[in-house]
């Protein structure tokens, strides 16, 4: 599998995604925001956290506008896999490619620790390797992660089975970090192909970092 990796002024988990998929053993290619095209066979779109353009405005809200999104946006809309981890979930909220808004943490503290997380749903390519209901351990680290969106948009997401993580304790009750609706940690397009998610599974793929639980994540996109 080939992923693309895109690199923004501010990103900061370049390197570790690019790692992290190494470590599984797929090619990895960095792609600057300048350019105007994806590197040609690429089958992953991955958009990973920090601070693109340092979060003026509100987090991800310049990004949008880098060269490089329109070729990421084409990419999506042609049924492309495109995986969007903190900042970049954030990239994917600014540009429609997902549904919903980030706001500041309830709490309005940066937050950066792990946490457990409920599988919703593994009906789809990216948590296909786990099973529903399931608990998972993976870091989070962000100040804006408190997703709303409307009762309206909240039913959607449910009726299509666009729900794919949830926050919770080690026993699986709902624990909230960070205010987001419906405890909400990651979500999915209606066609299934664009996935964002708060947490950094590319953070937790060796005992040594605290768990390898965002392994069976990262390798759901590999045939």
């Amino acid at each position: 599998m080939k992923v693309a990796i895109i690199v923004f002024p501010g990103t900061n988990c370049e390197m570790d995604s690019q790692y992290a998929y190494e470590k599984l053993g797929q090619e990895t290619q960095l792609v600057w925001h300048k350019q105007t095209s994806l590197p040609e066979g690429v089958d992953l779109v991955l958009l990973p956290g920090g601070f693109s353009y340092g979060d003026y405005l509100r987090s991800a809200a310049i990004a949008k506008f880098s060269p490089i999104m329109k070729a990421v946006i084409k990419h999506a809309k042609s049924g492309g896999y495109v995986l969007g981890i903190c900042n970049g979930f954030q990239m994917l909220l600014e540009t429609k490619l997902l549904p919903g808004a980030m706001k500041r943490n309830a709490n309005v503290h940066f937050i950066s620790k792990y946490h457990h997380l409920k599988v919703e749903s593994n009906n789809n390519q990216f948590l296909r390797h786990l099973n529903p209901g399931q608990i998972i351990n993976i870091p989070i680290a962000h100040g804006e992660g408190n997703y709303f969106i409307d009762d309206e948009g909240l039913k959607s997401l449910k009726e299509h089975d666009q729900i794919l993580l949830t926050y919770c304790d080690a026993l699986g009750n709902p624990l909230n970090p960070n205010g987001s609706v419906g405890n909400i940690a990651g979500i999915c397009n209606k066609q299934k192909n664009v996935f964002g998610l708060m947490p950094h599974p590319e953070r937790a793929i060796e005992e040594i970092l605290g768990s390898t639980d965002g392994l069976a994540m990262l390798e759901g996109f590999i045939a």
